[in-house]
């Protein structure tokens, strides 16, 4: 399997998940534009830090998971509530919450650092979603569990993650006025990428019945 080829699956897959706005991505754009871009580059290589991680469990957790297809079975459903249940709460529920502001006070370097490793440690969403993912791309031959196959995936995604937070930090000032930016258009795109993945995993459930 070519690990460059991985890699940018890796990568790709990451990108996809980090383009809607979203706290990291968002933080790490606020954080440039008050404190400069240093220490907004310094947050997102906490994030991605915790992203490497993440995913490395999603990855060893998938591969676990095609070991034992009665277990894919009944997690795939699981996953396809969850999905449909996430799809519903940013389309029809969230946009009628008020948008809180907080304004962190954070100044240093490294406390930058450790914020990106603690907002990104309490979004567990990559973990189900990464492993997800891979199985997925295990099952088109695109994918093996081996080591060497799992880093260069992980190695991608954490890549993709910063390429991703890395646009937000220096472009962010350009798009900030743009409605794709706002809380409403937000939670929008967010429940369309779910609801794509709900309709793709009851699809593959109709089709193993």
């Amino acid at each position: 399997m070519n690990i460059t080829f991985i890699f940018f699956l890796g990568l790709i897959v990451a990108l996809i998940g980090v383009i809607p706005p979203g706290l990291l991505n968002m933080t790490a754009a606020k954080i440039s534009l008050k404190e400069g871009h240093a220490r907004g580059i310094m947050f997102s290589i906490g994030v991605c830090f915790i992203v490497f991680v993440q995913t490395y469990i999603a990855a060893i957790f998938a591969r676990y998971l095609s070991n034992h297809a009665e277990v894919i079975d009944v997690l795939q459903r699981v996953a396809f509530v969850i999905f449909v249940l996430i799809t519903i709460y940013y389309l029809f529920i969230a946009k009628k919450q008020t948008k809180t502001h907080i304004q962190p006070q954070i100044r240093s370097k490294h406390s930058r650092f450790f914020q990106g490793v603690f907002l990104s440690s309490i979004n567990v969403f990559p973990i189900p979603f990464q492993a997800y993912i891979t199985i997925t791309l295990a099952s088109f031959g695109w994918l093996d569990f081996s080591t060497t196959s799992i880093i260069s995936y992980v190695s991608g995604a954490g890549m993709g993650t910063f390429v991703m937070l890395y646009v937000y930090i220096f472009f962010f000032d350009k798009i900030k006025n743009d409605a794709i930016t706002s809380q409403k258009s937000m939670n929008f795109i967010i429940g369309i990428i779910t609801g794509v993945i709900s309709i793709v995993t009851l699809v593959n459930i109709i089709k193993e019945l």
